[in-house]
């Protein structure tokens, strides 16, 4: 199924309610009314379907990326918002009973008290849950906190909704809309479910343990785990995985990291992660034998599908080596024979994360490894600076590597950077890889 049918799939859902409410052939009332209630139904139809944009649905983020379904779980989530915030402000009718005569309610508003107050209780709450997930990182609150906090609120905001336009709707009124409503709330909630009940139970059953912590580079560490029995995580190479480290599989503190490891090279996996904050910072002192619970594979940064790029170009920033490095090692292992280059920015050489291995890929596999340093120390010979337009050039347009694939992953300026260089140099979009999970 391409994302275009997704796509097609998502404004089906969300346009099914103003659809149904259309072929009631009820007696049209003001525009501002019909307005009003339009904002309503497809706000409401928004909030249901979120539930299903959490980006755990593999089936849903093997076809268009966690990065991308999780983007639109916010852009969603706003417009939602900006819907719902408008809609009871455009009616123009009278707010009182309608006559005996007016059976189908279109001279008036319905405000009894029963039929208002759950859509008060899911208008404000659902500008609380947006307004919680937009200020996260500047409020500081811990994760596990935010995640329980925004888990009950669409609950809370979802199933008011529902109640709301069963009492008070005009057309949510009819039978099949109402049990349309129903259903999806349901659909929801089964949702939440899979993803905080079901799932946990079944990683319960196929447990990890830390197999060894070492230093990879400064404040950066190698997390290896091996699997408790005869299991093993199916992943390819460039794809990445939530970890619970320490703590009960139901536990919300579970956090997204790349697989570094090849899948040709056995069961266990290994993690390039920097100390950055929350649990990171105490990933150094994690003891071998920890249980560990990996909710995976995720992403779409891989080589499948690609197998008629002539060339491999990595392009990395920081510790988004990680995936990176797994792409690298399964090449390796496979015996691929594309020729490969990596081009790697890090601050200072301390950062550079197993330089030894990369100078052994380069050695023993043909890699061409180009490193990048914003501060440089005396003596340094190679690129100073940053990645960026000029670098590209030489690197890719002037070197005739326009047909390779560009795998590219780092922090978000510099995925935009490298993005628009690639595509001023006539990259073909389908050619470029990237995965960004920080927005605004």
């Amino acid at each position: 199924m391409p994302a275009t049918a997704l796509i097609l799939i998502y404004l089906a859902l969300v346009l099914t309610p103003l659809g149904l409410a259309w072929v009631q052939g009820l007696p049209p009332r003001t525009v501002w009314d019909e307005l009003a209630s339009g904002l309503g139904l497809v706000a409401l139809a928004m909030i249901l379907v979120e539930f299903g944009q959490i980006g755990r649905f593999r089936a849903v983020t093997a076809r268009v990326g966690s990065d991308v379904v999780m983007r639109s779980h916010q852009l969603a989530a706003r417009v939602a918002l900006v819907f719902a915030v408008l809609h009871p402000f455009f009616y123009v009718s009278a707010m009182s009973d309608p006559p005996d005569w007016d059976v189908t309610r279109q001279t008036v508003v319905t405000y009894s008290w029963p039929a208002i107050w759950p859509g008060i209780l899911a208008w404000l709450g659902l500008g609380m849950v947006v307004t919680m997930a937009l200020a996260r990182d500047v409020a500081g609150y811990r994760y596990e906190i935010w995640r329980g906090l925004h888990g009950l609120g669409a609950v809370l905001v979802a199933g008011a909704g529902v109640l709301h336009a069963l009492r008070a709707g005009r057309y949510s009124g009819d039978d099949l809309l109402g049990w349309v409503w129903i259903g999806g709330l349901g659909l929801a909630l089964a949702a939440l479910t899979m993803i905080y009940v079901v799932a946990p139970a079944l990683r319960a059953r196929k447990p990890w343990r830390v197999l060894s912590v070492t230093p990879a580079a400064r404040r950066t560490w190698r997390l290896r785990l091996t699997p408790e029995g005869a299991h093993r995580l199916r992943y390819r190479a460039g794809q990445f995985a939530w970890l619970t480290i320490g703590r009960p599989p139901f536990s919300l503190n579970d956090n997204p990291f790349s697989i570094a490891s090849a899948p040709s090279r056995g069961p266990d996996l290994e993690f390039i992660i920097k100390q950055l904050g929350d649990m990171t910072d105490r990933i150094g002192q994690i003891p071998p034998g920890t249980r560990v619970y990996v909710d995976g594979p995720h992403g779409h940064l891989t080589l499948t599908g690609q197998e008629d790029a002539p060339g491999i170009a990595l392009i990395a920033g920081g510790v988004g080596i990680a995936p990176l490095l797994g792409l690298l090692r399964e090449m390796a292992a496979r015996g691929d024979p594309r020729p490969s280059l990596l081009i790697y920015g890090n601050r200072i050489p301390g950062q550079i994360v197993c330089e030894d291995e990369l100078q052994a890929l380069a050695r023993d596999h043909g890699t061409k490894v180009i490193h990048v340093l914003s501060e440089p120390p005396k003596g340094w010979s190679g690129e100073t600076g940053f990645v960026d337009a000029r670098m590209l050039r030489r690197h890719v347009a002037e070197a005739g590597r326009r047909d390779w694939l560009f795998v590219v992953c780092g922090p978000p300026p510099m995925l935009r950077t490298v993005e628009a260089a690639l595509l001023e140099l006539g990259v073909p979009a389908r050619r470029i890889l990237s995965e960004q999970f920080v927005y605004d």
